[in-house]
């Protein structure tokens, strides 16, 4: 399993195990709504979902970012950063 994992980036293998665990997460709040088979707790469960969401996102592509900032220059860094906070911005408004 060592050997087998060594071949990939470490940024990339955090990347995609916050997905995973992303996953896991909705994967969770769809089963618990089923077994709650309520309404309001499946609305409660789907409003801890859209917090959980946007810090697995910002997680995510801070890890990234921070492995290619030597890559970037400061004003496509900008343009990234921007392009995040309009992401929010339109998830929150």
């Amino acid at each position: 399993m060592k050997r087998l994992l060594s071949i990939f980036d470490p940024t990339v293998l955090s990347m995609a195990g916050l997905r995973v665990l992303s996953a896991s997460v909705e994967l969770t709040a769809a089963i618990l709504m089923l077994v709650f088979n309520d309404v309001r707790k499946a609305l409660a469960i789907n409003a801890l979902l859209a917090i959980v969401g946007p810090i697995i996102m910002i997680t995510t592509m801070a890890i990234g970012l921070i492995s290619l900032a030597d890559q970037l220059s400061y004003s496509k860094l900008l343009f990234i950063g921007l392009g995040v906070a309009f992401i929010l911005y339109g998830i929150y408004r």
